[in-house]
């Protein structure tokens, strides 16, 4: 069975067994959710304005001063009143801080910038001056509170932020799976031969996947994605609803 974990949108490529007969091998895949570590925020108060700044930003000669000032090239995205600026270091978000202020200087805009470092194990935007976790306990207790959070966020939601998806090779092959599931009480959701299953947090669903991948059928790709989309499609009444006994 091949479990893979997922928690960016891309999915990397999933290798089944090379040959006939051979093992399956379980590979856990990590995605980091964005390739820099440093995040500029730039909030603007009018409506629009922060799609033109972007647009400033990432247009002609302002486009070559900010690659200039940034030793790495600096991804920029917006809505309508925020514009993010994803850097590399410190030293090169607080650079694209100043572009910021000069190009929203020249045009008389009011702006409110916000500086925030990546924390990879709990998977937030925190205060710039938090340093990184370097201790096993410093480590733990950030994942601890991401689970946590996770958690919160699924009850609050109403329905599960991660699910284990269960690709069968035929339709029948899913219906008899889900049937399986039913009779060891663990709700499911079936589409077409892909048979999904919710769990509250990272952790509750990576226990179910481990747990899963040694009952699924033959030739079945096990994975796991913090997306909760399938899930949402049955809200209200979805029946992923914080079952017990998966959340650890």
């Amino acid at each position: 069975m091949v479990i893979v974990p997922q928690t960016a949108p891309a999915p990397e490529l999933v290798h089944g067994p090379e040959e006939s007969g051979a093992a399956w091998r379980i590979i856990f895949i990590r995605v980091p959710p964005v390739s820099d570590d440093w995040r500029l925020r730039v909030h603007l108060p009018e409506p629009g304005q922060g799609r033109q700044l972007a647009e400033n930003l990432t247009a002609g000669e302002l486009e070559h001063e900010l690659e200039q000032a940034l030793a790495d090239r600096a991804a920029v995205s917006h809505d309508e009143d925020d514009v993010f600026v994803y850097a590399a270091t410190r030293q090169d978000a607080e650079r694209a801080t100043e572009l910021a202020r000069s190009v929203a200087s020249q045009r008389g805009w009011e702006i409110e910038t916000e500086l925030a470092r990546w924390h990879a194990e709990s998977e937030q935007w925190e205060s710039p001056d938090r340093p990184l976790p370097s201790t096993s306990d410093e480590l733990a207790a950030e994942h601890a509170e991401r689970i946590e959070h996770e958690r919160e966020e699924s009850r609050q939601q109403g329905y599960p932020e991660f699910e284990v998806r269960v690709q069968c090779s035929s339709r029948a092959q899913a219906v008899e799976f889900q049937a399986h599931l039913r009779v060891e009480g663990i709700p499911s959701l079936r589409r077409w031969r892909y048979v999904l299953v919710g769990a509250p947090d990272e952790d509750a669903a990576t226990a179910l996947a481990q747990r899963i991948s040694s009952e699924a059928p033959g030739g079945a790709v096990v994975s796991t994605e913090g997306t909760g989309r399938a899930a949402n499609e049955l809200i209200p009444g979805n029946p992923f609803a914080l079952f017990g006994g998966l959340g650890g």
